[in-house]
């Protein structure tokens, strides 16, 4: 995919990783985040991949592979889905809108292709057709309260069946049938508020145009990660890799429905989330910032056992998934560590050789999971 055009404008600075090819920032990010926080600024997310699914039976074929309920989902209704292998574990993560005709899926874009093909070969008989269709829609953001009310002349939100294609992350609260790990009464989830704008691709050009002259507020992806990690916010670029569970996550929140029928993968959903626990869990950082240090994607956490009349020992226990500098946390990071790990414990993230202090956040806590108690039968032949 060629670069956004985005990166034209004067201070701009390209991102690097999962965000390669769109501005990281514009020559503020503090600002950029606070515009965005606010409401006002726009965030060029045209890295990002989109799959088109047509056809009478995309819905309830769809609903078949995924974990979230999708037979039913009703034009411009925004949902979230994963697609599991056949051990639960995450293979795909999508942004999912209908709009009465097709079943728009927004991923990744070095997710897209493989997402594609992969439902291509699932169609078997059924009367649904599979495009990818990025070349033709490019992906913005805002958390604007009217997201298309910031776009300049010249851009305007995609609604190829009258149907305009705005994503509003329903992160903020636990959807029907989903479950939620994290016990702290304030999650920050409460005030989170995310949209994603589908537009025609060749109508970037103009958008750089407008934030040129100074008509549009942009903010990069640094402000947008900012934001989404001090939400507790997973996403399938960072926080996922070949192991990765949806319980270990928190993602039973919003992208997991716990009753709906049978899905591959749902009968490990199931299992740990009904008798076993998670192995891993997610927890957010607030890091030592007398370093000016922030680690970098699977960076190494380890914890610190002090030991009377002894050196301390340090055990790896887990690695950083995204970091941050947060306008009013400062820098914080997203990790994914085991789940015996105590919630208490002093944490240490091996960075760039320096050791940086960390204090965790549990999202998702070490007790997590055995939602259902199963009585213990008397051992045959044992008496009271």
């Amino acid at each position: 995919m060629a670069d956004s055009p985005l990166l034209a404008v004067p201070g701009a600075v390209p991102a690097e990783g999962v965000d390669q090819g769109v501005p990281a920032h514009y020559g503020n990010p503090i600002v950029e985040q606070r515009d965005l926080e606010r409401g006002l600024a726009i965030v060029d997310c045209s890295g990002r991949g989109v799959v088109r699914v047509e056809g009478p039976d995309r819905l309830s074929w769809l609903d078949s592979m995924a974990s979230q309920s999708l037979a039913r989902l009703a034009p411009g209704e925004p949902a979230e889905a994963l697609f599991l292998d056949a051990g639960g574990h995450v293979e795909h993560a999508v942004h999912v809108l209908d709009d009465g005709v097709a079943t728009w899926l927004v991923a990744e874009g070095g997710d897209a292709d493989a997402l594609g093909s992969w439902l291509d070969r699932m169609r078997f008989m059924l009367r649904v057709e599979v495009s990818v269709a990025t070349d033709e829609f490019a992906v913005l953001a805002t958390a604007a309260d009217d997201p298309a009310a910031l776009l300049p002349d010249g851009v305007a939100v995609a609604a190829p069946n009258d149907v305009a294609l705005v994503w509003r992350d329903p992160w903020a609260h636990v959807v029907a049938g989903g479950f939620q790990y994290a016990t702290d009464p304030e999650h920050p989830a409460a005030d989170w508020q995310w949209s994603e704008l589908l537009v025609p691709r060749d109508a970037l050009p103009a958008l750089a145009a407008a934030a040129r002259a100074g008509t549009v507020r942009m903010a990069g992806s640094l402000a947008a990660e900012a934001l989404r990690i001090a939400a507790w916010r997973p996403r399938f670029a960072t926080e996922v890799d070949d192991r990765s569970l949806p319980h270990e996550l928190d993602w039973l929140r919003t992208a997991v429905h716990l009753s709906k029928g049978c899905y591959r993968g749902q009968e490990t959903v199931a299992k740990v989330h009904n008798l076993g626990r998670p192995p891993r869990r997610l927890v957010m950082l607030h890091l030592d910032g007398s370093d000016t240090v922030l680690p970098a994607h699977g960076e190494v956490v380890s914890a610190i056992k002090q030991r009377p009349e002894a050196e301390a020992e340090r055990r790896a226990v887990g690695t950083i998934t995204s970091s941050a500098l947060h306008h009013e946390l400062g820098p914080i990071a997203l990790a994914v560590v085991k789940r015996a790990v105590p919630d208490d414990i002093e944490l240490i993230v091996e960075s760039h050789d320096i050791d940086v202090a960390a204090s965790q956040v549990a999202v998702v806590p070490s007790g997590a999971g055995a939602a259902v108690e199963v009585p213990r039968l008397p051992r045959l032949g044992a008496r009271r």
